[in-house]
């Protein structure tokens, strides 16, 4: 019998259970691939003693470290802690059929729409916005073994809107998926442009997709009328045992003329949300992770729960916030479909409504004025203060 996902007559998506000791045996395996404790050594060429976040050999956090569990660590994890057993009936995941010809033809509406896990279609200054691309079946280097996609993505490449800019957070397989990014780099009409952190452009170039935009964090790149920042965020880089931090990770600022929208990426809490907040003074909508986070001894530094997710919104200043990262692939102890309750629950405790931060269907578009709701004001005047490092400018022509 497959062990793929199977949809009900209520539209939503139910999944079939898979062994424990299967699960387990996989993500070992993937494990001894990239999450090996080898410390890289090799001279980084990004170095700049003078952006303290660079390191001789890579790049560090701002204010906290994640620290390098071993091997034996993740394996002891993987087997003997208190995984939520999938229930008999399989996860049920809300999802939606997207109107991928309405998406195909609109240029004047802005609008997001969740494709899956972190990726996110966003129509904003007549441009289509592509973040963190993934939409192969694994989040893996393995076509055969590593975590396996539990929610088909709502669109496939062929079925995308024309891309003109993919924003990629960081190098790890579940956001930067090489088989993604190719069929992208060959859609008709043209590659898009693709915006990331230090490091990226160059593995992307080795891979034959030349012409990415690096920056560096508070870096600025332009495309028409459309800002893009990259801005920190508390997390680590990897795609080998050998390269542990070498690229940059963060998360996006996306300005257009009269909407800012804040892309997380992947995140541990941390004060650079207050510092984001602070600079820009606001945001009218918030994309921000609420799911991977049991067990909190193992990930909180590298990945937020439902309530850091709350504070983030609130250290922002947003408006709004949409959660993301959760219901696609399984790569932590919580149940699959958690962290919308846990959400919820984290708003009660905030004195949030609904509105103020939601969960999204796979699929689900929503029209980005149907969002508009008046902006608190900033915790503190925006600009250059608090020691943050003056903004930078990098405009780069489009190919």
């Amino acid at each position: 019998m497959s062990a793929g996902p199977r949809r009900t007559e209520a539209g939503r998506l139910r999944l079939r259970p898979r062994t424990a000791l299967a699960a387990a045996a996989a993500v070992i395996a993937l494990a001894g691939v990239i999450l090996g404790c080898a410390v890289n050594q090799s001279p980084s060429p990004y170095a700049d003693p003078a952006r303290p976040w660079h390191t001789a050999t890579g790049f560090r956090n701002n204010y906290l470290e994640v620290p390098e569990h071993s091997l034996w660590e993740l394996v002891r994890w993987r087997l003997f802690a208190a995984r939520a057993e999938e229930p008999a009936g399989g996860w049920t995941i809300p999802v939606v059929r997207p109107d991928a010809a309405w998406l195909a033809a609109n240029r004047i509406e802005p609008s997001l729409t969740w494709i899956g896990h972190s990726t996110f279609l966003l129509q904003l200054a007549g441009l289509n916005i592509l973040t963190d691309p993934q939409l192969s079946e694994r989040a893996s280097p393995l076509s055969w073994i590593g975590p396996r996609r539990h929610a088909a993505p709502a669109l496939a490449a062929g079925t995308l809107p024309h891309i003109d800019l993919v924003l990629i957070s960081h190098n790890h397989f579940d956001h930067l998926d090489l088989a993604t990014v190719r069929a992208l780099d060959a859609q008709p009409g043209g590659p898009p442009r693709f915006v990331v952190p230090l490091g990226i452009g160059r593995w992307l170039a080795g891979e034959g997709i030349a012409g990415a935009t690096e920056l560096d964090w508070w870096e600025r790149s332009d495309l028409g009328a459309l800002r893009v920042h990259l801005v920190p965020a508390q997390h680590w880089s990897t795609r080998t045992r050998f390269d542990r931090n070498e690229t940059l990770w963060g998360g996006f600022v996306i300005e257009a003329p009269g909407r800012r929208v804040f892309f997380a990426g992947d995140t541990g809490y941390s004060p650079d949300f207050a510092d984001i907040g602070r600079r820009f003074g606001g945001f009218d909508l918030a994309l921000i992770p609420i799911g991977a986070y049991q067990p909190r001894w193992f990930m909180q530094p590298q990945h937020v729960d439902p309530d850091e997710a709350v504070k983030i919104h609130r250290d922002l200043g947003a408006r709004v916030s949409a959660g993301m990262h959760w219901g696609t692939f399984r790569l932590t102890d919580e149940p699959l479909d958690e962290p919308p309750r846990q959400l919820a629950a984290a708003r009660v405790r905030a004195g949030l409504e609904e509105k103020d931060f939601f969960a999204m269907a796979i699929g689900e578009t929503r029209l980005l004025d149907a969002l508009d709701r008046p902006r608190p004001p900033p915790a503190a005047a925006a600009a250059v203060q608090d020691g943050l490092p003056a903004p930078q400018e990098r405009r780069v022509a489009g190919r």
